[in-house]
């Protein structure tokens, strides 16, 4: 499966798989879009791990991530956990 990018005005909306092949691309368009750049997943039905850190790292930035479904908006939740949980405990040390 392939991933399709439009881009209307400032939405970027994708359809189908969001994977690390793509990211450059979805960072070009977005880019595009200025600072009220909103990016539009109604359609993305599957995401890499790269894909779901890349949408951590749009919304970081204040870019809006619309219409994600449950699983990947669950994902991301998860990333933002361990990278948070990963800052606090610092480096992990070897016995």
């Amino acid at each position: 499966m392939t991933l399709k990018i439009e881009r209307i005005r400032a939405r970027v909306r994708l359809s189908g798989e969001l994977r690390s092949q793509h990211l450059d691309q979805v960072e070009t368009e977005l880019q595009k879009c200025g600072a009220s750049a909103v990016l539009d997943l109604e359609e993305v039905n599957l995401a890499d791990v790269d894909g779901v850190r890349f949408l951590n790292g749009c919304e970081a930035k204040g870019i809006s991530v619309t219409h994600c479904s449950p699983y990947i908006k669950e994902w991301m939740l998860r990333e933002r956990g361990e990278k948070a949980n990963a800052k606090i405990q610092g480096p992990r040390q070897s016995a």
